[in-house]
């Protein structure tokens, strides 16, 4: 084996043999079959255990069919009988090692594939979006509690979906809740669920929906408008995993993961007193930022042309291009609703188009008419984004008499986020 090249430790004894073997992971091993005080089907198995790659060669002069086959079943390379010739064995080691070297090569190609598909659900490119990717396939695996911030119309609820997707648990349902859309009454019964006759009208039992959940994972959207009588009630959840249904007393467990969103800064909820800071800390074991669409303008262009398949397969339409004009206004616009927004925006230019190109008459009106707006010879040649920002949320508000929800559902954001724009702007109401 010297001669061959190869680097060979030789030992006396089976017991010197582990000794190395606990410490040192050998590319072959090769070993007698009959040996004491330890066998050679126990180094064979001690050494599968602890290097399930290191391939093992045993060799023995009491060949049988059924030690062989067992030889085999416990993950032996090759079964050498004695007496045998070099050439034997030198051909048995060189074609294990190459063995080995093929699985090194598969198992690290099979990594770096794996490192660079595309997470599920999250479409992009760009720089901040494929670190988002990243850190998703890096916790997804995990069962820690996610917070996941982002301005409305984001896809928080998508970056959620993904790491369920690639989870343990994607097999077991996905729920999502927006804490923000019930009445604190009604949130209760939402997640916990009630016993019968719990109060008037409960004629049965019914699951909230964590218990519902059990073995999946719970979105809990808008977690920053939960009132602090029901965060009291969720820590309990999450530090006991066990929760008790309204109107009753038995306590039920519950095997859940639960990813929490919201636009808002829970750490300036928690100095307001709004917001419980010992359940901030449960939920906030990793946090993960999903960039607003103005920060991650490469990705239009491909977000624009995946929305358009989906769309025109939905309607049924031939559309299959978008014009350059409209991809120099998408690319221009500020998309105060983010990816909802341009989603939208595409949606409805692919029912008006008629042909197999969107064109700019195919977008809103609102959308057009900031357009020419924005393209008026002016003092200054360019306007800055944020400048573009503020005109159209001002437009929208003449437009809509200072109607603050009819803007905000214009702009595709919610009434808090226009609020944080109007005072971030300066903006006084029409």
């Amino acid at each position: 084996m010297l001669k061959e090249g190869y680097q060979v430790l030789a030992v006396d004894s089976v017991v010197e043999a582990i000794k190395h073997l606990e410490k040192t992971e050998f590319d072959i091993v090769l070993t007698d079959l009959k040996m004491q005080p330890i066998d050679g089907l126990q180094v064979l198995e001690h050494t599968k255990q602890r290097y399930p790659d290191t391939e093992v060669i045993l060799v023995t002069a009491y060949a049988t069919v059924d030690t062989a086959v067992d030889a085999m079943k416990k993950g032996a390379y090759h079964y050498i009988s004695k007496p045998f010739k070099l050439e034997e064995v030198r051909h048995t080691v060189r074609t294990a090692l190459e063995k080995r070297k093929l699985k090194k090569e598969v198992s690290e190609l099979r990594a770096k594939v794996k490192e660079q598909q595309q997470v599920p659900l999250i479409i992009g490119k760009s720089p901040k979006i494929l670190d988002l990717q990243k850190i998703i396939r890096q916790i997804a695996p995990t069962d820690c509690n996610v917070l996941i911030l982002g301005e409305t119309g984001t896809g928080k609820e998508l970056v959620a979906r993904a790491i369920h997707a690639l989870s343990p648990r994607a097999e077991a349902r996905f729920l999502a809740f927006n804490c923000g859309a019930f009445s604190e009454d009604l949130l209760a019964n939402e997640l916990f669920g009630h016993e019968k006759e719990a109060f008037t009208g409960a004629r049965g039992v019914k699951k909230g929906l964590l218990e519902a959940a059990s073995g999946g994972t719970v979105l809990l959207d808008e977690i920053g408008d939960m009132p602090l009588s029901m965060q009291v009630k969720l820590l309990r959840v999450l530090q006991e995993k066990r929760l008790i249904r309204v109107g009753g007393t038995e306590e039920i467990p519950v095997d859940i993961r639960v990813l929490a969103a919201t636009n808002k800064d829970l750490r300036k909820e928690v100095r307001k007193g709004t917001f419980r800071q010992d359940l901030y800390y449960r939920l906030n074991v990793i946090t993960l930022e999903v960039p607003a669409l103005t920060d991650r303008r490469d990705d239009i262009p491909l977000l624009a042309y995946h929305f358009l398949k989906k769309f025109a397969d939905a309607q049924s339409k031939g559309v299959q291009k978008i014009s350059d004009e409209v991809m120099d206004i998408l690319m221009a616009y500020q998309f105060p609703g983010n990816v909802r927004e341009l989603e939208n925006i595409i949606e409805r230019a692919v029912a008006l188009c008629e042909g197999d190109t969107v064109q700019p008459n195919h977008l809103p009106p609102d959308l057009q008419q900031f357009t020419l707006r924005v393209h008026r010879p002016r003092q200054r040649e360019f306007l800055t984004l944020e400048d573009q920002e503020k005109e159209y949320i001002s437009w929208v508000l003449r437009k809509t008499k200072g109607n603050k929800t009819k803007a905000a559902e214009i702009l595709g954001i919610d009434r808090v986020s226009l609020w944080r724009k109007l005072k971030k702007y300066k903006l006084e109401e029409p």
